[in-house]
């Protein structure tokens, strides 16, 4: 059995998932905001207790989560999720506080599945399960585009049952 070398995947996501990310953050904060809004319009103002503080802190801090998650949030993750496809690997990087890198050998695949959440499809985006029966499970590349992920998940796909037949 030969050892995989963890390193650095060559190819970035789509630029589209930053709109995408973008959008999620969007949502995120909107909830948060409903949130922070019922607490101010439901929690009498003279309440006892950390009640006048938290009046000011949480919108401070609603504030602070979505300039974050919105403007800061996306293009770092651009930045560092990373995914590359060789001959006999599937390498994946994701993650920015917490790094993650995964290496699949192609021999190792069961099965290779495409999703489209309802937020990717207005982005043109699609995720790559590639599926294994390892303890890691499934490996995710997130965000590619469509095309790109149907092709990538059919050449692994083929490339996979080639290592089968030639195993038997």
């Amino acid at each position: 059995m030969t050892t995989v070398p963890v390193r650095e995947p060559a190819w970035q996501l789509s630029r589209s998932a930053i709109g995408l990310w973008v959008t999620e953050s969007v949502i995120s904060a909107g909830l948060l905001w409903l949130a922070i809004g019922a607490f101010l319009l439901f929690v009498p103002a003279d309440a006892g207790g950390p009640v006048p503080v938290l009046r000011w802190v949480l919108p401070i801090a609603g504030a602070l989560y979505a300039a974050v998650a919105i403007g800061v949030r996306p293009w770092f993750k651009h930045r560092v999720y990373r995914w590359e496809v060789t001959a006999d690997v599937v390498y994946t990087q994701t993650g920015f506080l917490t790094r993650t890198w995964t290496a699949v050998p192609i021999s190792r695949i069961q099965t290779v599945d495409v999703t489209r959440g309802v937020l990717q499809q207005l982005f043109g985006l699609s995720t790559v399960a590639v599926m294994t029966a390892s303890s890691q499970g499934t490996v995710h590349v997130w965000h590619l585009e469509s095309d790109v992920a149907q092709r990538v998940a059919d050449d692994l796909a083929h490339r996979a049952e080639q290592v089968r037949d030639q195993a038997t």
